[in-house]
């Protein structure tokens, strides 16, 4: 009796954002099936103790607790014979469902069946004169169950699911006892029920929407934002968006935050398949090829902070240094006109903080990249080596100065490789001031990077072939 209401709980956690695995949903489930639904407080400490995990997490849980195991009053108030003080409490989840005679019978029921001849209204006319809250509780539950309201995803599904489930209930039963006797007490007392209990029904799915559609919701805006140019998004998505970064980049780390090897297809290990095959007198069943180690990367990020680049510099530097657990090492500049060293601010602070200190330091004025290029060949040329990758970040315009592609060449030569990261769409790259046709032939990569989607990939594959 206790596993729907808490896989559909375990469903409205996970919507709230929290990460509950199947083995803590089940050791939650004997948990409850040792407490019991009957003291809230105690269930809620239980289920805390076993889903919740962080404070973030803790406090998610107390609010979608909150919202899922309150019920509203199902009973038309006033309208029954039972003085308010004898009235049954509604039913909570899991609770009064067939228990004691309270209306358990006629739950999901079509209605007007068992509840007297025609016109009687079947049990949910009856549960309404009655004024039975714990019998209506209990049937909203089960109608809803039957209806699939769980899967409820869109506001627009209001209305959809209100008339599904007070049909379930045996609506059609009830209009048809109060167009027999509409003028009569009974009837108008059964109308007054029914507008009551559509009004309480509809609250019902409206809590089930901010329930279980809150994960839908979240994933879809995710998504946009994902896929939404950086330089556009809004202030109020920037926190949002450093969450996505940084879930972006743990996932990436714990992909590839070791050493690994890689099989090289075509090259054979004769002394390992020998080995392997002895128990088939030598015939190669099983072939062994040989295998190279994959480094964690070693990274040197110059990034243009300009006006005019400086929102997807933030993320790129925010997703690098997120990432510290896959690589060997990263050294990183900010650079309009002079190159500067900010990899200090960003070791030494926040990176809440770090990033607007970065942008404070060199941020926000315009591009020389000719200027920055001779910074870095005069200054720091011996950072690199032929395990080191060069990634650039910028649109490659200079305000008509000199590019120094030269540089850029000898970079390429000492590096392992240079990737270049282009905000600007490719039909724009040597147009105007543009000096992307001079830079892109030393560079091994040259990729259009203005999403945080774009921005996953490309780092994602330079960590999966090890920089």
């Amino acid at each position: 009796m206790t596993e729907g209401p808490l896989l559909d709980f375990f469903r409205a956690a996970r919507g709230a954002g929290l990460r509950i695995s199947p083995a803590e949903s089940i050791d939650a489930t004997r948990a409850v099936q040792v407490v019991g639904f009957a003291d809230r407080a105690r269930l809620k400490d239980t289920l805390s103790l076993v889903l919740a995990k962080t404070a973030e997490e803790k406090q998610a849980f107390a609010e979608v607790f909150d919202l899922f195991f309150r019920r509203g009053d199902y009973g038309a108030a006033g309208a029954g014979d039972a003085p308010a003080a004898d009235r049954p409490e509604a039913a909570q989840p899991g609770e009064g469902q067939g228990g004691e005679g309270q209306g358990g019978e006629g739950q999901g029921g079509g209605g007007g069946g068992e509840g007297g001849g025609a016109g009687s209204g079947g049990d949910l006319a009856r549960m309404l004169l009655a004024n039975d809250q714990a019998a209506l509780a209990a049937a909203v539950e089960r109608a809803a169950q039957e209806a699939g309201l769980g899967n409820i995803a869109l506001f627009t599904q209001v209305n959809l699911f209100t008339r599904r489930i007070l049909e379930r209930m045996g609506l059609q039963a009830l209009d048809r006892a109060i167009a027999a006797a509409p003028e009569s007490e009974r009837g108008q007392r059964l109308r007054a029920g029914r507008e009551r209990l559509r009004e309480q029904v509809r609250g019902f799915v409206e809590q089930a929407l901010q329930l279980y559609a809150r994960g839908e919701t979240e994933a879809f805006r995710e998504r946009l934002l994902r896929q939404t140019r950086l330089a556009a998004i809004e202030r109020r998505d920037q926190e949002r968006m450093r969450r996505l970064v940084r879930a972006m980049a743990r996932r990436l780390a714990t992909q590839y935050g070791r050493n690994r090897k890689r099989d090289r297809r075509g090259v054979l290990d004769v002394r390992r398949t020998l080995r392997r095959n002895m128990g088939w007198e030598g015939i190669p069943f099983h072939v062994i090829w040989k295998q190279e180690r994959i480094e964690k990367p070693k990274l040197v990020v110059l990034c243009d902070v300009s006006g005019s680049v400086a929102a997807v510099a933030q993320f790129l530097l925010l997703f690098l240094y997120s990432l510290n657990e896959a690589l060997a090492g990263l050294h990183a500049f900010a650079f309009c006109g002079n190159l500067v060293e900010v990899s200090d601010i960003l070791e030494s602070q926040p990176i809440e903080a770090a990033i607007p200190a970065v942008m404070e330091r060199a941020g926000y004025g315009s591009s020389n990249y000719g200027m920055a290029l001779g910074d870095f060949a005069r200054e720091h040329l011996a950072l690199l080596d032929s395990h080191t990758t060069v990634v650039i970040l910028g649109d490659g315009r200079g305000n008509r100065t000199e590019p120094r592609a030269d540089i850029l060449a000898t970079m390429a030569e000492r590096a392992k490789q240079v990737v270049w990261l282009n905000p600007e769409y490719r039909t724009l790259w040597g147009t105007g001031d543009s000096d992307m046709p001079r830079y892109a032939p030393h560079c091994r990569v040259v990729a259009m990077c203005s999403t945080l989607d774009q921005l996953e990939r490309v780092i994602g594959d330079l960590l999966r072939d090890g920089g």
